[in-house]
């Protein structure tokens, strides 16, 4: 007996990418050359897996699926890297957005999926080499304080990774100084492991292989209904595919496709700037060996410097839509408190998209149904971490299902205050920890 799940909303129509304020001054996408688009889905189609969303967790579970000789269609409401894996801060890390709910809730097993974490990092490199990406990778990342009663905290985290997980690639930095051009900073931990790259250089890479695995990947092709039963249906505007699994990998953009699991994630607003080009020597002196860097407080800073040597520097979050522009001068006025040496440059670009963020932020995978699975929850975490969702949800899908069961075990709750509430009680949440920090608590 087949059962209806709830229809996508309007969030779900197609948009085009250059009507998009979001993107429209989006570096990302002012430094690819996109190809022509795929087509939409026309008609019926029979696969073994369709997967739902064109990002890195889609696309990373198609790769694997084909390896392992399922038949796959990838359907996504726009174009390949429209949602956060093209618009992102490019930060490539370990570890989770909240390290302390998954050891509260895995205990011994925190270790086993700390280890996940740290494989996706290289996975990321095990693809850019495999399928040829080139999208600017550069190792280092920098967790830096502000507040001297931050320090503590990153201090013990450090301690927990190293200790812990046995992660070994952590040194702690007394001065922030020695490595950042800047008085702003205290302390820091230097990760020379994790990275920063080109995020929708990247993803692109991804759906070119796809593409070339054999899979199908259908363009503005927005989902309207996933109907449950022994061969689940995807319905489409212009036709349906039937299938045996289901990945559902569209995070903050899914709408209400998942209604069973949608009021588990909020979408939180991230923006990102862009200066002009730099001198190559000046823009290497702003970080050393141009790495990454975060700071640790509850609104956190990030930033890092391009390829063609900008520095890109984002930050700001909010659960309303607000258009980049407007952001652009808060933005820049936070990048010259780091920065004031930087005050003669112009911000070129702004752009900005929804993260989708738990409660606990954690990440939240599971299954709606036996053959339906989802991935959503990366919060913040996921240019990494969405990769080794696919793999993992693909290793389900095959029969090998422990290492994805062990993130199912991980308790969520949802966002209080429904649909009309949500937005007003986060504000008021983010009022609070602003007030906070405000305060240096």
């Amino acid at each position: 007996m087949l059962r209806s799940l709830q229809p996508a909303t309007s969030d779900m129509t197609v948009q085009a990418l250059d009507d998009d304020p979001l993107t429209r001054r989006s570096f990302y996408e002012a430094t690819v050359t996109r190809p022509p688009a795929d087509a939409p889905l026309q008609g019926n189609a029979q696969v073994d897996v369709c997967v739902i969303g064109a990002g890195f967790a889609g696309l990373s579970a198609a790769l694997d699926l084909r390896a392992k000789g399922f038949s796959v269609a990838v359907v996504d409401a726009h174009e390949p890297g429209w949602g956060a894996s093209g618009r992102n801060g490019g930060q490539c890390l370990v570890g989770f957005a909240n390290d302390d709910t998954i050891v509260a809730q895995l205990g011994e097993d925190a270790k086993r999926a700390w280890r996940m974490s740290v494989d996706a990092v290289s996975l990321v490199r095990e693809r850019m080499s495999k399928y040829s990406i080139e999208c600017d990778f550069t190792s280092g990342y920098l967790t830096v304080a502000t507040h001297t009663k931050r320090i503590p905290d990153l201090r013990e985290w450090m301690d927990t990774a190293s200790k812990r997980f046995d992660y070994s690639h952590l040194t702690w930095v007394e001065d922030a100084n020695d490595h950042i051009d800047t008085d702003h900073y205290l302390s820091g931990v230097h990760d020379s492991f994790s990275g920063h790259l080109h995020p929708l250089k990247y993803c692109l890479g991804l759906a070119d292989a796809v593409r070339r695995s054999g899979a199908s990947l259908y363009a503005h092709t927005p989902v309207t209904q996933i109907v449950e039963g022994a061969k689940p249906r995807i319905r489409t505007a212009h036709g349906d595919i039937e299938c045996s699994f289901v990945v559902v990998a569209g995070n903050a953009s899914i709408g209400r496709v998942l209604p069973k699991v949608h009021d588990r994630i909020a979408p939180i607003g991230s923006f990102i700037v862009a200066t002009e080009r730099m001198d190559p020597d000046r823009a290497s002196s702003l970080v050393r060996d141009r790495a990454a860097v975060c700071d640790n407080n509850f609104f956190l800073d990030y930033y890092r410097v391009s390829a063609d040597d900008r520095l890109l520097f984002g930050g700001r979050a909010t659960t309303a839509f607000v258009d980049p522009n407007a952001i652009a001068p808060i933005l820049r006025q936070r990048m010259l408190t780091v920065y004031p040496q930087l005050s003669d440059l112009k911000i070129e670009y702004a752009w900005g998209g929804f993260v989708d963020v738990t409660r606990n932020r954690a990440p939240d995978f599971g299954r709606i149904a036996p053959n339906i699975y989802y991935l959503q929850g990366f919060s913040g975490h996921g240019v990494a971490l969405t990769g080794m969702a696919g793999r993992i949800v693909a290793e389900a899908i095959a029969g090998q299902a422990s290492r994805f069961d062990l993130f199912t075990r991980i308790k969520h709750e949802r966002f209080p205050g429904g649909e009309a509430l949500r937005r007003p009680v986060l504000e008021i949440g983010f009022l609070y920890h602003r007030l906070r920090e405000a305060l240096g608590v």
